[in-house]
């Protein structure tokens, strides 16, 4: 499947997954630290910031998003390479080394780890979230973006240190959420979301100090269906590439 990519650096592959309602520049902060040591790729999923969605008939689940990842990479050519990603990319990432067609998977904060309650708080959270997003108008979302209390409300949920959120990052990525097609139903998917199968490949998950979405509770029974202790990373968030880059480019290039 054809999707929208930023490509950049040289050496071993390693494909880059983004959560829900985001999109691939939520990568910007550690692309650069990467890219010294693989080639990344960072992708738009189906359905959000600038891929097309999903062909007619396929319903969006963590699975048919997994099974588009896969096929984009055959398109590109791109063999086992390493993986990367973040809540759902996070799940996505661990689910293809369950299928055993990655070198290596990476997981930061990864969905399908929640009790039923923690299921709905995160649902009902990203849906206010969303419903916010669309409803702001451009000058709006600018303005929130520029001023410190608004970003620290807005964003304060997924990151840990909304401040270290460039105005110009934060109007975008608000504007990709309110934009995506594919996220009302990707997140109802989440209702049936269990734990993928057992991973083929190496994998290792870190789960962010502060992570206010998906709490870190979370990381221990990650870390009993993974058999192996999770990283814990400090003072980062849900989306922790922005609250420390040197560190989430050194848990995923440990592999």
């Amino acid at each position: 499947m054809e999707l929208a990519f930023e490509r950049r650096g040289v050496g071993a592959p390693l494909i880059l997954i983004h959560g829900i309602g985001h999109h691939w520049q939520a990568w910007s902060p550690v692309l650069d630290r990467l890219a010294a040591a693989r080639t990344v790729i960072a992708l738009d999923l189906p359905g959000f910031g600038a891929s097309p969605g999903l062909p007619d008939g396929i319903p969006y689940t963590a699975e048919s998003l997994a099974d588009a990842v896969e096929s984009f990479c055959a398109l590109l050519g791109v063999r086992e390479p390493h993986v990367a990603g973040n809540s759902l990319g996070g799940y996505i990432a661990l689910e293809l080394a369950s299928r055993g067609v990655v070198r290596s998977a990476t997981a930061l904060s990864p969905a399908g780890f929640w009790s039923r309650s923690e299921l709905v708080y995160c649902q009902s959270v990203l849906r206010a979230l969303r419903a916010s997003a669309r409803a702001m108008p451009q000058e709006q979302v600018v303005r929130a973006a520029e001023n410190p209390m608004l970003r620290a409300v807005s964003a304060g949920v997924l990151v840990a240190h909304p401040s270290r959120l460039s105005p110009t990052a934060l109007t975008a990525a608000t504007q990709a959420l309110g934009r995506a097609s594919g996220f009302d139903e990707t997140l109802e998917s989440f209702a049936g979301l269990m734990p993928p199968a057992p991973p083929k490949s190496p994998i290792s998950i870190a789960w962010g100090e502060h992570d206010r979405l998906l709490p870190r509770r979370q990381a221990v029974r990650a870390a009993r269906w993974s058999g192996q202790r999770v990283k814990l990373l400090k003072g980062c968030g849900h989306v922790p590439m922005s609250d420390d880059p040197d560190l989430v480019a050194r848990v995923i290039l440990a592999d």
